[in-house]
């Protein structure tokens, strides 16, 4: 049975979703705030956290960066309807995704299998020691590592699994479902946007004008491709 740390202040929600998880066979443990987030998640091994942005004491955000320091558990952030700037900075500090409020229980748990599913299939694949190379792109599934130029960079594990895919084959264009699909496992992939949120993450991190992107570029009215250089 997989463990869930749930960590939300607001105590109906966290008892909503506690009482949806728990429903579909997971074992589930809540936190208010972000310190004691912290210090549950280094003690104890989670399958997933379920975290909220806006938390007393420490954010959400910065719980994340935190965690990422030393552990790649499964992150699914929550976020205010509107405020774009957060998703962005949630994926960015290793969010595997975002679910924004208001949302409906069927479609948190249903991200919460995707993700848990995804992880068991991308352990496997490691597995197999791929290496891939596009141009001066080096990445290494079984180390998850990354090199742009001699250059080692970082991802997070849902940067890394989206490079990778575009990196099997260099030039064919992925529309922005195909993408999401692959890296739910799942035709419910919920919101598209975070796939550009996603794309736009790794350009910083892999190209040399990240506004002028040559490596990873976008087919207008397609999706994006991966080319060497």
């Amino acid at each position: 049975m997989s463990r869930i740390l749930v960590v939300e202040d607001e105590e109906a929600i966290a008892d909503a979703i506690g009482y949806a998880l728990r429903a579909d066979g997971f074992e589930v443990e809540s936190v208010g705030d972000g310190e004691h987030a912290l210090r549950a998640a280094k003690a104890q091994s989670y399958d997933l956290l379920v975290l909220d942005l806006m938390l007393p004491s420490l954010s959400g955000l910065e719980v994340c960066r935190r965690l990422r320091e030393d552990s790649a558990v499964p992150i699914l952030m929550l976020t205010a309807k509107d405020a774009e700037v957060d998703r962005v900075l949630g994926l960015e500090s290793g969010a595997d995704d975002y679910v924004t409020k208001p949302f409906s229980m069927p479609e948190l748990v249903a991200r919460v299998r995707a993700i848990l599913r995804r992880r068991e299939l991308d352990a496997r694949t490691a597995g197999d020691g791929a290496v891939l190379e596009v141009g001066g792109l080096h990445i290494d599934l079984a180390r998850y590592e990354v090199r742009v130029d001699g250059r080692s960079v970082h991802l997070t594990p849902s940067e890394l699994k989206l490079l990778s895919l575009l990196a099997h084959e260099p030039e064919h264009v992925f529309s922005r479902r195909a993408i999401m699909r692959h890296l739910w496992d799942s035709d419910f992939v919920g919101d598209e946007r975070a796939c550009d949120l996603h794309i736009s993450n790794i350009r910083r991190k892999i190209e040399r004008d990240p506004d002028r992107p040559q490596r990873l570029v976008t087919v207008r009215g397609a999706g994006y491709k991966l080319q060497p250089i």
